[in-house]
């Protein structure tokens, strides 16, 4: 009877990953890092950083001051001219906001079209002529741009010639 039981249980095999805390070629998990403390480069980037950091830093804080001065400041100015400013900036918001969302549908558009445009060529097959046709080109001009250098060498060389035979 018993060994029937142990049949009908299930046997589970668990296999659990094993790290070695002893590995020196990988930086991964469980490396161990026999270094004893920061290298030169890490102590350099500290040192250099730290200044920069608290100059900018207290630059902010500078900022900051100058902002809040400046806003108490001009509140009394705000209120007194508010029925001018409000509807002033209203305005100005409205305007930024218009040629903003101008700009945005435009580009939108055009990247519209041309994804469009490049799936009908791609479904036409007609890229593959514009690629071969611009190659052509662009060997045509290199061709062309050889021949005028080549044209111009021969020139100065002629030129140079006559002029030593002028002096002669």
């Amino acid at each position: 009877m018993a060994e029937v039981r142990d049949r009908n249980l299930p046997h589970q095999v668990q296999v659990h990953p094993q790290y070695r805390f002893d590995n020196t070629t990988g930086g991964g998990y469980g490396a161990k890092n026999y270094h004893s403390g920061p290298s030169t480069s890490q102590v350099l980037a500290v040192l250099t950083l730290l200044p920069i950091g608290g100059t900018l830093l207290a630059l902010a804080g500078l900022t900051l001051a100058g902002t809040v001065i400046g806003l108490m400041l001009a509140t009394p100015l705000f209120i007194i001219f508010s029925p001018v400013l409000v509807p002033a900036a209203i305005t100005i918001a409205m305007a930024v906001t218009g040629f903003l969302s101008s700009g945005a549908f435009g580009l939108t558009g055009l990247s519209s079209l041309s994804y469009v445009l490049n799936r009908l060529r791609y479904a036409t097959g007609t890229e593959q002529l514009d690629l071969d046709h611009a190659k052509r080109r662009v060997q045509d001009m290199a061709e062309y741009v050889g021949q005028k250098t080549k044209e111009v060498g021969q020139k100065i060389e002629n030129k140079a010639h006559e002029g030593q035979v002028g002096r002669t």
